[in-house]
């Protein structure tokens, strides 16, 4: 019965020595995520940081204000959505599907 649960806790260590690996490793990770055929573009990493957003000038419309935030709005759900699904697949690989919560 010791055996196994020092095999147990072995197992465990390990998993969690890839997974702190595996954070580092999606933090440095960036996806570009684009709304509105273009007009608004998004750099995201693996942490949901925004590292960049790009407006094109078209889009903006100071009588049309509401547009612009429905495009920010669409393209930054997008990339944190893009995001989370990442980190949750690349997360599943480690685990082997299993669900840890507060892992990242």
């Amino acid at each position: 019965m010791k055996n196994n649960m020092n095999q147990l806790m072995k197992q465990a260590q390990q998993m969690q020595s890839k997974i702190a690996q595996l954070q580092n490793e999606l933090s440095a990770r960036e996806l570009d995520i684009s709304s509105g055929g273009g007009m608004i573009k998004i750099k995201i990493n693996g942490k949901q940081e925004i590292l960049s957003l790009k407006i094109n000038r078209e889009c903006i419309d100071p009588d049309d204000i509401e547009s612009l935030e429905e495009l920010l709005k669409t393209a930054v759900n997008q990339a944190v959505k893009e995001s989370n699904d990442m980190v949750s697949n690349a997360m599943s690989k480690v685990t082997g599907g299993l669900k840890i919560p507060g892992l990242f």
